[in-house]
């Protein structure tokens, strides 16, 4: 938490965050038109940044791309302000993002990735046992595989997405599709979990690519809100979910 708030006590690396939160996954040559300073210093910032895990690399190709990381600010709300907000006055994190086809050396286009104290064989657990989705999805969905493909449903039973697996590696990394039933003609998106193992933590870092239909600009909320739901789960015990109630109103 330290490295948190060392990294926003400085105007340019908050104006670096600004420059990901209006257009996300930028390379180092375009972040450098933001500050007035040399390629190395804003090198530094970047990677000061990085400690604190408030932005996330990618390298595709030649390039390294710097996403935006939501969780660890959201950590910080939950700790001293949410006790004191309802939860229809959280913030939403929206992350409004048109997604265009991709191809294999493109950059992937919605990331997050958060520290979750937990053993690696619960994470999986967690994302691969559909009977544990309801108790952290924002919506409170529940969730029935059948051979590869899992089917989610609202709790009055109105189905909303289907997910194929397409890659499964035991423990570390899983690969599915996102096929909503809201679009039902749209092309399958694809969502990649990767689980690293860091001391007492697992890091968890979570690919959305292809999305080419999301009518309410809502899924990067989404995503937050029920990563979100799944750290405090599988930190307390407890099922959480975070402001499913709020959105459904929107709906």
């Amino acid at each position: 938490m330290d490295e948190i708030f060392k990294a926003l006590n400085d105007p340019a690396r908050r104006a670096l965050l600004d420059a990901l939160r209006m257009q996300d996954g930028q390379t180092l040559g375009e972040l450098e038109t933001v500050l007035d300073m040399t390629r190395f210093g804003v090198m530094k910032h970047l990677k000061v940044l990085e400690t604190a895990n408030l932005i996330i690399p990618r390298k595709v190709g030649r390039f390294k791309h710097h996403y935006l990381n939501p969780l660890p600010l959201q950590d910080l709300m939950d700790r001293w302000a949410a006790p004191f907000l309802q939860r229809q006055a959280r913030g939403l994190s929206e992350l409004k993002i048109r997604l265009e086809r991709l191809t294999p050396m493109e950059k992937p286009k919605f990331m997050m990735q958060t520290y979750i104290r937990c053993t690696q064989e619960a994470l999986w657990n967690a994302l691969t046992d559909p009977d544990a989705f309801q108790h952290y999805d924002f919506l409170e969905q529940t969730a029935k595989r059948n051979g590869d493909t899992v089917t989610y449903r609202m709790p009055d039973g109105t189905e909303t997405l289907h997910a194929r697996d397409l890659e499964v590696v035991p423990m570390t990394k899983l690969v599915t599709s996102f096929e909503p039933t809201w679009a039902p003609d749209a092309t399958p998106s694809r969502i990649t979990y990767e689980i690293t193992v860091e001391g007492d933590f697992c890091c968890l870092t979570v690919l959305h690519e292809d999305l080419n239909n999301d009518p309410s600009d809502g899924t990067g909320d989404g995503w937050v809100r029920s990563i979100a739901g799944l750290k405090t789960y599988l930190e307390t015990g407890r099922p959480a979910h975070f402001g499913g109630a709020y959105l459904m109103e929107q709906m």
